[in-house]
């Protein structure tokens, strides 16, 4: 999802790596669930949150759109993201004790806040969003350790390359100014890299190649 922001206004001024240290611990939120309330849209899932979902939950990806997930576009894209219920916008993975019932497999927005990703030169670095978290006096936190994903070289280059990937379709699209072009192209992303399963004793990334290069043949881009 793009935004037009200024990052002075958002942010503490300053570009993160991995490695570097960062003020987002915020003492296992301390029971606070404010940033899994109204959320509206904004929770995506990528190939990759659907992988550890499917996988940690025992359901298939049609049946997390039964109700903990919904689709809708975004930037012309039609992506899947996380629904929320409830008369307080909550999300259906919220637990009664105002925990998240998915921890372990959580989708990558989730694990990122409060900090967010700026792309640029067909990678990214991440910044602190200075007004989204309601925890005062957070701890300081390496990025690798809160973003707690495994082999984390890899899921930034999977990240980057998703994301560039459908900055690609949605100019794809603009350029084609056609709407059967951007039924195929909005089908292709579902078909390919959410509706079939992954295999758990399998490499996430492996597959998501091989997905790649199924979708970059139907495309014609080869």
């Amino acid at each position: 999802m793009e935004r037009q922001i200024d990052m002075k206004e958002v942010s503490d001024g300053r570009l993160y790596t991995i490695n570097d240290m960062v003020k987002a611990g915020c003492e296992d939120c301390a029971g606070c669930s404010a940033c899994c309330r109204g959320m509206g849209s904004s929770i995506l899932l990528d190939p990759y949150d659907v992988y550890r979902m499917t996988i940690g939950l025992g359901k298939s990806f049609q049946e997390l759109m039964a109700g903990a997930a919904e689709l809708h576009v975004v930037d012309g894209i039609i992506l899947p993201n996380l629904a929320m219920a409830g008369e307080g916008e909550a999300c259906t993975f919220l637990n009664e004790e105002g925990r998240c019932s998915i921890h372990p497999y959580r989708p990558g927005i989730c694990r990122l806040f409060p900090l967010g990703r700026i792309y640029e030169d067909n990678s990214f670095r991440y910044f602190l969003q200075i007004h989204e978290c309601r925890k005062e006096n957070r701890s300081k936190v390496k990025v690798k350790k809160w973003i707690d994903t495994p082999d984390v070289r890899r899921y930034e280059a999977f990240v980057s390359r998703w994301h560039y990937f459908l900055k690609d379709l949605q100019e794809e699209i603009k350029k084609s100014q056609s709407a059967e072009r951007e039924r195929q192209i909005n089908l292709l992303v579902l078909q390919v890299f959410y509706l079939p399963p992954y295999a758990a004793g399998c490499d996430f990334y492996e597959q998501f190649e091989d997905r790649m290069e199924q979708a970059y043949g139907m495309l014609g881009w080869r």
